[in-house]
């Protein structure tokens, strides 16, 4: 079967064709994913995003066809539909809020013992961004029909029938109770019981796609949209069918942990750790940092993981601190800069820096979870070899990256076939001890100054 998935991350926007018997991508259209800066505060470029997958379904459905639409969607961000479509354009999550905005959302927003959704900075969590538009923009929230999480914003335009969904609202909203399936205490305080939209699972079918907009993509049959999923939670899901304990690294501008068959118990809101739901309602503990921003900050996208390059940072050693990216992560309290100089570094040994640091970050977070058994990633990082010898000589543990572009585009595209049986098949398996003896003597002075910060 083939399915037409709608990938809307942070970075970058993708429409992609997927094969679900082989799990691979036949075909994919990608553009950058901007913010606009003019108007009430920084937003997306809805419109923007909308004609690019117009074109891009128009040309994949002439050239490979598709049998379905599948929907994906980065989290912390929501859309407010009024009778005339959008009340307010949709915030990015990166904007901050006023200080007295902020203590008044402090004020009501449930424990972590109710939503394992931590306290996070700006509008990472979705309560925060709509109790912010409701206080500074009261005439426009008052025109709000209806409100939908991300993913299923583009269902909405495809469609025309609005949801939210579970994966979604369990992505550190403060909106949802994980361990009950059911919305928080904070909707009521935020007055919009009746304003979100009914919550559906991810594989259910919203509708065909609107008859004028199937005009436009060319159309010639009745194509179902699938609700959609959180773009994390997507790439858990093909492994879903895996025996417990596992661990998922998803890649991406976040690099985001997921320890199935981990402990809930262990889970600390000062660290940037939550419970994610997964496509069937679970509660699953996980951890993140800011990876890819953080990689590409330290490297700019340059450079390759060379012999010569290990030797010198493991070496001196060269030790990347965290947080290049602050106030998220399991070390959030960090002023943005990392300790260690990267002047004088070529680009091989920034590369070689960088992805030994997102390597000790990554299994930080896996501790943190109580993450155990073999590690999967997926995601740009999966490419880093390096990166993989790394955390499985720091982790002690198989680590197992997956192929293709991106692993959300797979497991968005099986909402449309039904549950995963069989896990997909790794292209290697990296086992420890892959790196220099020196590694252990650098892995434990990073350690050592990580817990002192």
């Amino acid at each position: 079967m083939y399915v037409a998935v709608l990938d809307v991350g942070k970075t970058n926007v993708k429409a992609v064709v997927v094969d679900t018997a082989t799990g691979s991508e036949l075909a994919a259209r990608t553009r950058p994913n901007r913010v606009l800066t003019e108007g009430p505060y920084p937003h997306f470029d809805v419109e923007g995003i909308f004609a690019f997958f117009i074109e891009a379904l128009r040309e994949l459905y002439a050239t490979l066809g598709f049998a379905a639409i599948s929907l994906t969607a980065h989290g912390a961000c929501g859309a407010l539909l009024s009778d005339e479509g959008l009340a307010l354009p949709v915030l990015d999550y990166e904007h901050r809020y006023p200080a007295e905005i902020e203590a008044a959302y402090d004020a009501i927003r449930p424990p972590f013992a109710e939503t394992f959704s931590p306290r996070l900075p700006g509008g990472l969590n979705l309560g925060a961004q709509l109790h912010y538009l409701k206080s500074a923009f009261p005439e426009a929230f008052a025109r709000v029909r209806s409100i939908v999480t991300w993913p299923q914003y583009w269902g909405w335009r495809l469609t025309g029938v609005a949801a939210c969904d579970v994966t979604s609202l369990g992505c550190h909203t403060d909106l949802w109770r994980p361990h009950e399936g059911r919305l928080s205490s904070l909707v009521e305080r935020l007055g919009i019981a009746g304003r979100l939209a009914p919550v559906r699972r991810p594989s259910d079918v919203l509708g065909p796609v609107a008859a004028d907009i199937a005009r436009q993509i060319g159309l010639d049959r009745p194509v179902p949209v699938h609700c959609g999923i959180h773009d994390s939670n997507a790439s858990l899901l093909p492994h879903l069918g895996r025996e417990p304990p596992f661990a998922v690294v998803s890649t991406g501008t976040w690099v985001v942990t997921f320890a199935v068959g981990g402990d809930l118990a262990r889970l600390d809101p000062a660290r940037d750790t939550l419970a994610n739901v997964d496509a069937f309602g679970r509660a699953v503990p996980s951890a993140r940092f800011m990876g890819g921003r953080e990689f590409e900050i330290l490297t700019g996208g340059s450079g390759q993981g060379t012999s010569a390059a290990l030797a010198r940072v493991i070496g001196e050693p060269i030790l990347v601190m965290p947080g290049v990216v602050p106030d998220c992560g399991p070390f959030p309290r960090t002023d943005g800069r990392p300790t260690a100089s990267l002047q004088g570094l070529d680009a091989d040994e920034a590369h070689v820096a960088a992805s030994l640091y997102t390597a000790m970050m990554t299994k930080t977070c896996l501790d943190l979870t109580g993450a155990a058994g073999p590690v999967i990633v997926e995601g740009p990082f999966a490419r880093n070899r390096l990166f993989c010898e790394a955390l499985a000589e720091a982790a002690g543990r198989p680590v197992m990256p997956m192929a293709g572009a991106t692993g959300t585009s797979v497991g968005a595209a099986l909402l449309a076939t039904g549950a995963p049986t069989t896990p997909p098949v790794p292209e290697a398996v990296v086992a420890p001890g892959s790196l220099p003896a020196g590694f252990a003597s650098y892995r434990a002075e990073w350690e050592q100054a990580a817990q002192a910060r």
